[in-house]
């Protein structure tokens, strides 16, 4: 019959014990020495080998042969409690004997002397479960023991525990195992049974494990059905989504592209995904950037492992701290409502949609992630701000470069992980998108006349905008030669520009003490006045509309950029502007 991988390869010595040897050379050196304690308590967290090491200890503590501290495993002892068949040596589960009564029974056995094994030993496991009156009811018998008893107990949970049972035993404390150590034994135990396992695989497992050897071997256990164990089979057999793709998710929230995050997040969902695993890995991806940004040289023992040091450096310097604690607030809330909610599905497509659109939530913390961009644009002295997104290609993206090392971070260029503080860095002036691809039209020059009227691009044909009304007569084009645009000309932009804006841009769109908008060749620049309504209309996709109404008008492709709007500062007018006017006399009734 097959026996799960963590059960067949459970380790019989302390010499086999992975991760723990602070832990398992005390304990052969006192097995040696025979300078035993009466009580022991193990803590940890799953799987790090607490009831492991408390069988070999029974184990050792009984064995004839006793090799270095060691059980030999082939006296009639150690197989026999091996085997389960001494009944000298009892394993308890606090969990489901956890009543005064339970206790008080084992007591009444415990008196007794061991007949097959040198000593009588009582594993405990999940102590904490134990009442409280069960407590009372062990306490004396740990407090005075008998020569030939000896407990262990195991506990993930320290706090539950009473002091006064703390005080009477020798503590030892199981750490999380490190995922190179997690990693080796994996390949290790697959070499033993002829599974083909890569070695960016055995890295991956190990990072899901947590640092529990136990749930690493369930995972290769898991992944066992596939002939060839590579990172695309794990995180198929996981049911999850893979850092590439995941990076990438967040590279669409960054953009502010709403609609390509959300192709994103179907594709993902027909592949079978979870949504609440896909916002935890978005958040764990999150969570990795944000300490890179406020601890910058750190080191690895902050982050997962999940990235390497060149995607996350990426994100780091695209994001402040307070946009990233926004979106890792709003990822929070919304796995909080998954418990309760009817689709799931729905409360993600709500949390990807509040994270591409920064504008629709009005809490302390969206308006704090939207000051501190405004913050970063004005300490960097951006006033013109084209907020074009990230290029495609690897020269110029080192995000492309990056990802491409993500499923391997064996690969990482910097080993030493010598990260410097990420500094923001804004895309420059002339940086351009993948929303046009096409070149840019010079302006013409001579006489406008003389020039012949350029070629509009697909990409804005695809996306013209409907023309006014009366399409008989000709719009009148803007001028070319530079200059605020006139009242007329604003107003048959604004009538293009309008229905595709938000009621508050709208509304605003009349006020010529806050907006105005300068022609300068193929540059249409709207003026705004700085503050919160600046930062509105420096978004991309409202540049875009003002660009396709623009390029409509004129005839040929234009572009559009913000700068602010400053009022003419008016002279200081006198008093004595005053004295030619008659004194007025008033007559009290």
């Amino acid at each position: 019959m097959y026996q799960a991988l963590y059960r067949k390869w459970r380790p019989q010595t302390f010499d086999e014990v992975v991760g723990q040897g602070h832990i398992t050379e005390t304990l052969k050196n006192q097995v040696r020495t025979g300078r035993l304690s009466h009580a022991y308590i193990f803590i940890g967290t799953r799987g790090t080998g607490k009831t492991t090491c408390a069988r070999i200890l029974a184990k050792a503590v009984n064995c004839e042969h006793p090799v270095d501290g060691n059980p030999c495993g082939h006296c009639a002892a150690c197989r026999g409690i091996a085997e389960g068949t001494v009944m000298d040596v009892v394993e308890l589960d606090a969990a489901s004997n956890n009543g005064v009564d339970n206790v008080r029974a084992l007591r009444e056995e415990a008196v007794f002397s061991p007949t097959a094994v040198k000593k009588r030993v009582y594993i405990i496991d999940e102590v904490h479960m134990l009442s409280v009156a069960a407590f009372n009811a062990l306490l004396k018998i740990l407090e005075e023991p008998p020569e030939h008893l000896m407990f262990i107990l195991a506990t993930t949970e320290l706090q539950k525990v009473p002091a006064t049972i703390l005080s009477r035993c020798q503590r030892h404390s199981f750490k999380r195992i490190d995922t190179p150590e997690i990693a080796a034994y994996l390949e290790t135990i697959a070499a033993r049974e002829n599974m083909q396992l890569t070695h960016e695989a055995a890295e991956l497992i190990a990072r899901m494990a947590e640092g529990g050897l136990r749930d690493a071997l369930s995972l290769l256990d898991q992944c066992s059905a596939s002939t060839n164990i590579d990172v695309d089979s794990v995180y198929s057999a996981m049911g999850l989504a893979g850092n590439l793709r995941i990076a990438q998710l967040l590279r669409h929230i960054l953009q502010h592209e709403t609609q390509s995050a959300l192709e994103a997040f179907s594709s993902l969902w027909m592949d079978g995904k979870d949504p609440a695993t896909l916002l935890s890995e978005l958040s764990g991806l999150l969570r990795d950037v944000l300490m890179l940004h406020v601890a910058p040289r750190g080191g690895r023992q902050l982050l997962s492992d999940d990235y390497d040091g060149e995607t996350l450096r990426y994100f780091a310097q695209r994001m402040t701290t307070e946009e990233l604690l926004c979106a890792m607030d709003t990822i929070q809330s919304a796995q909080s409502n998954m418990r309760s909610t009817a689709s799931p599905r729905l409360a993600a497509e709500l949390c990807l949609i509040s994270l591409c659109d920064n504008t629709l939530g009005e809490s302390v913390k969206e308006l704090r992630a939207r000051i501190s961009r405004v913050e970063e644009q004005l300490k960097n002295g951006i006033v013109a701000v084209q907020a074009a997104p990230l290029r495609e290609t690897p020269d110029d993206d080192p995000y492309e470069e990056a990802v491409d090392q993500t499923d391997d971070p064996g690969t990482d260029p910097d080993p030493d992980w010598k990260v410097e503080p990420p500094a923001y860095s804004a895309p420059p002036e002339d940086e351009r998108g993948p929303w046009a691809e096409e070149s840019e039209s010079p302006a013409p020059v001579g006489p406008p006349d003389a020039a012949p009227p350029p070629v509009r691009s697909e990409a804005v044909r695809a996306t013209e905008l409907p023309r006014p009304s009366t399409p008989t007569v000709a719009p009148e084009p803007i001028a070319t030669s530079g200059g605020v645009l006139s009242g007329s000309l604003w107003k048959q932009l604004c009538e293009l520009v309008a229905p595709k804006l938000s009621g508050d841009l709208r509304s605003s769109l009349d006020r010529s003490d806050v907006i105005r908008a300068v022609q300068d060749g193929s540059t249409l620049r709207l003026e705004v006045v700085p503050g919160f309504l600046y930062s509105r209309f420096a978004r991309r996709e409202v540049l875009d509309r003002f660009a396709e109404a623009a390029s409509q008008l004129n005839g040929r492709e234009m572009r559009a950029v913000i700068g602010e709007y400053r009022a003419e500062v008016h002279p200081k007018r006198s008093l004595d502007e005053l004295r030619p006017f008659p004194e007025v006399k008033f007559i009290n009734e």
